[in-house]
């Protein structure tokens, strides 16, 4: 990891960009920091739903927007190590029996929504029923995007007034990361009782699912609590939540203001608009500015998310394998790694497994003897014409008929895909293939809609990946975007999920994503290089955890103010 502490005295190179802010600087009397504290850091996308479980909620955005206000049972560190939420759990849950797998929670009998409403199995329950992928728990799966250990849980019963849950997976069934049921933030189930929905029938979870993706919570379970009504694609202002029942933070208000305007970024930061941030994106010019820039530390490592791109198989044109397998393979994968990340971060290479990145025990490399991301435009084209189709010209023909047009999309403003957009629309111009290029402001509703044909995106990473092939590519999976259908695949992605150890379960994940390589569903471009930012006159014990999607949020009960 590269870490740079800059303290010039020279004011920092800026650029030509409209500030879209409606945030204000730390307040004078305070320095910054103390009572009073305020902290402006930036999220670089809107959200698109305010309930994390699922697909329109289900981004790095709104695990940011939510972190400190939704309890979470334990995280993972920087480290990449399990801990606990001593706040929350005051035991050290342990397998109580391995057939079935069963386990206890103890919460804190001070543990409470603040509105005094208890944090107890109720919300655990909740949870279950929201990812449990049973209809007869939630109708229609409740719009879940999928989840780890839910979709083995038998049953989740609470005792002791509800503060000891009882959580038992369905027999003959195993799960080697069954700790961290809960760990992207628990919802208050009594918000969705008050609203009427009957949480004990199907119909009732589902509105209830809707509900909370409707509306962010007018409660917390954490440190913190939002002031006034949060913007997914605006402003969101979290407070200290004084009625929490763990330590007091330090930061008494945390800003987290959306902008897409990567240019915009350094310059607020210089003029104490803004404190700090940790995009889930990357530009060379930002990181050139944050070398210039005066009091500002920042880090660059090897991210917890991957770029890559997803075929839409619904569209009749690239249903057929041959032309996606020409497709992969006349994409230059190295020279997107080049061109988008290599200046700023040269270590960055082209990845090669779906689940695993090289630096991980468990990888092994499936792309390459596909010959997919080469580049290779021979290579490519004699795959297509073996399969009948025929460059005539610049345009690619199969009997005849051109092939259609396809729409590569990506997320607006995000100017590292904007970049892999232009290169693979000219590396398919090679092959008579045309790629027209189209932004979308709403990622998580993009996909779920299925409203593309080839797209470029990111998913973020934790170390558990046991559930990690289920949810990008089961037939029954809504985070299965592109609706691959195999039934080789849904069986080992099946199986990975079902076995008591983590190596087992790397088994069956990385013959699934073989695989997938094999269809040329999802071509791996790179572990996205991350970095984060922050003012050294306001803020302190900032660090970066790549392990999860909050980022260096993810310890910011914990940051201290610089008077």
């Amino acid at each position: 990891m590269e870490n740079r502490r800059k303290l010039l005295a020279a004011a920092a190179v800026g650029v030509s960009a409209a500030l879209v802010l409606g945030a204000c600087s730390p307040p004078e009397d305070s320095g910054g920091g103390g009572d009073g504290s305020s902290v402006t850091w930036i999220v670089n996308q809107p959200g698109g739903g305010w309930n994390h479980n699922a697909p329109e909620g289900g981004s790095v955005y709104v695990i940011q927007m939510v972190h400190g206000v939704l309890p979470v049972t334990g995280f993972y560190n920087p480290e990449g190590q399990w801990e606990w939420n001593s706040d929350l759990i005051v035991n050290t849950p342990e397998l109580l029996s391995e057939d079935p797998m069963v386990w206890e929670y103890e919460i804190n009998p001070d543990a409470n929504w603040s509105d005094g409403e208890p944090i107890d199995a109720d919300d655990f329950i909740w949870a279950w029923k929201m990812n449990s992928g049973k209809e007869e728990l939630c109708a229609e799966i409740c719009n879940s995007r999928g989840s780890d250990v839910d979709v083995l849980i038998e049953s989740v019963e609470g005792s002791e007034d509800g503060k000891t849950v009882t959580v038992t997976i369905e027999e003959g069934t195993q799960f080697p990361e069954w700790y961290a049921f809960g760990m992207d933030g628990l919802y208050p189930s009594h918000l969705a009782e008050a609203e009427g929905f009957d949480l004990d029938t199907p119909e009732g979870m589902l509105e209830s699912s809707h509900w909370f993706n409707e509306n962010p919570v007018t409660v917390s379970g954490g440190p913190y609590i939002f002031e006034g009504t949060p913007e997914l694609d605006g402003r969101i202002v979290k407070t200290v939540n004084e009625e929490y029942y763990g330590p007091t933070p330090e930061i008494q208000e945390i800003i987290l203001q959306v902008n897409t305007e990567e240019g915009s970024w350094v310059p607020a930061l210089t003029n104490g608009e803004v404190q700090g941030g940790s995009p889930a994106s990357w530009s060379d010019d930002v990181i050139t500015q944050l070398e210039d820039a005066p009091d500002v530390e920042f880090g660059i490592e090897s991210g917890g998310s991957w770029e890559h791109l997803d075929v839409n198989l619904d569209n009749e044109a690239l249903s057929d394998r041959a032309l996606r397998q020409g497709i992969f393979t006349a994409i230059d994968v190295q020279n997107i790694a080049t061109r988008t990340y290599g200046e700023k971060f040269p270590e960055v290479e082209p990845r090669t497994n779906h689940i695993f990145s090289s630096s991980s025990e468990y990888h092994e490399d499936v792309i390459t003897p596909t010959g997919q991301g080469t580049g290779d435009t021979e290579a490519a084209l004699e795959l297509l014409e073996e399969a009948g189709y025929e460059l005539n010209g610049d345009t690619l023909e199969l009997d005849g008929e051109a092939v259609p047009a396809l729409r590569l999309r990506y997320t607006a403003g995000h100017v590292a895909r904007e970049i892999i957009a232009e290169l693979i629309q000219a590396d398919l111009a090679e092959i008579g293939v045309t790629a027209e290029i189209e932004t979308t402001d709403d990622l998580g509703g993009t996909l779920a809609e299925q409203d593309f044909d080839l797209m470029i995106y990111g998913w973020s990473t934790t170390p558990a990946f046991a559930s990690s092939s289920y949810l990008y590519w089961h037939s029954e999976s809504l985070s299965n975007h592109g609706k691959l259908d195999n039934p080789e695949v849904d069986e080992l992605a099946e199986r990975a999920q079902n076995v008591a150890t983590s190596a087992e379960a790397a088994e069956f994940a990385n013959e699934a994503a073989a695989l997938v390589a094999e269809e040329a569903y999802v071509l791996p471009f790179v572990d996205t290089p991350a970095f984060y930012f922050y003012d050294t006159n306001y803020l302190g014990n900032v660090t970066d955890n790549n392990t999860q999607s909050r980022r260096a949020q993810w310890n910011q009960h914990e940051w201290t103010a610089v008077n």
